[in-house]
């Protein structure tokens, strides 16, 4: 790392945290700022982190001129508007996932970045653990010849809490936007964009989806059969099945440290809790003069937001945001 890089977080809830915590582990970084809708949390996650500056609102860290770069935590419906309010300002942002609630929202993020010359990724953390350097590797050595077909699951049983981020339906709860993503991910790094999509939901009592299955067609005919929950404990494997051979990205999947390739364990630990490889990228793109990712690039963002807008639209399934934003 050529030079230090100041991160601000914006949010200071779980996933806020987590990602301070990754940032320890990330040579180069440094978390200066903390902006929270109240002084009290700001003050809470900043003394937990020993974060020198501290903010009561998202605005006034956007306009803190020692900060490069800023971290999204924010819960799903708010990734948009604090991501145009960072870019408009002149802020790099790494956003966590879902990048958006909709593909909408998302051309709104990467135009205003394309327009600040700002830098702008989406914080799917999973593509850059060295399981998934070394899945891409193997890949292009042609190990398993020609991948055909993806199985990927991402469930588990939460319990339900109406009010909570999961089961709400105005904060973009249920499977799909939280842990589906995932899987859709995968699908996109490996395909690209599905030309047909198949999908069936169970949605629950509060509006949301709390499980689904989702079937993939893409351009070569190859298949992707994604399953996704959040009241139904899944094996939270993903299998890659080609011409020759297969490789298991062992559980949990997302966050893997081993793959199994034709009988074999291959071991690939990580460093810190995972956080700090996504904030590595980042900064190297910022020290690079780079407006986006090369291993998660803008379209592919859009491409992927797509996909979760038409899996939607065939369960029926509308944000309250969605139809605010149609007034």
């Amino acid at each position: 790392m050529a030079e230090e890089i100041r991160w601000g977080i914006l949010g200071t809830g779980s996933i806020a945290k987590k990602f301070a915590q990754g940032l320890m582990s990330a040579e180069g970084a440094n978390l200066v700022a903390v902006g929270s809708r109240s002084q009290q949390t700001a003050a809470t996650f900043a003394d937990q982190f020993n974060v020198p500056t501290r903010y009561s609102s998202y605005r006034d860290l956007t306009q803190d001129p020692s900060v490069d770069l800023i971290y999204i935590a924010t819960p799903h419906p708010f990734h948009c508007v604090n991501t145009v309010l960072c870019l408009e300002n002149g802020k790099g942002v790494l956003c966590e996932k879902p990048f958006a609630i909709n593909r909408q929202e998302a051309e709104l993020m990467v135009r205003t970045a394309q327009e600040n010359d700002t830098f702008l990724m989406e914080g799917m953390w999973t593509r850059f653990l060295p399981a998934f350097v070394r899945l891409r590797q193997l890949l292009s050595e042609g190990v398993i010849g020609e991948v055909r077909m993806l199985t990927a699951d991402f469930g588990f049983r939460a319990g339900l809490i109406p009010e909570g981020r999961l089961f709400n339906l105005e904060l973009g709860g249920g499977a799909l936007l939280d842990v589906g993503v995932y899987t859709v991910s995968l699908a996109s790094m490996l395909f690209g964009k599905p030309e047909k999509i198949s999908s069936l939901a169970h949605i629950g009592k509060t509006g949301v989806d709390e499980q689904a299955g989702i079937v993939l067609l893409h351009s070569k005919g190859e298949l992707a059969v994604l399953s996704t929950a959040v009241r139904t404990t899944t094996p939270q494997e993903a299998v890659l099945m080609g011409t020759e051979g297969s490789i298991k990205i062992c559980s949990p999947w997302w966050v893997p440290s081993q793959l199994e390739l034709k009988g074999k364990t291959i071991d690939l630990p990580f460093n810190g809790n995972g956080f700090n490889y996504e904030a590595v990228e980042a900064m190297n793109c910022i020290q690079s003069g780079r407006t986006e990712s090369k291993i998660i690039p803008h379209q592919e963002t859009l491409s992927i937001m797509d996909t979760l807008d038409q899996i939607r639209h065939q369960w029926g399934l509308i944000y309250p945001t969605e139809k605010k934003s149609e007034r």
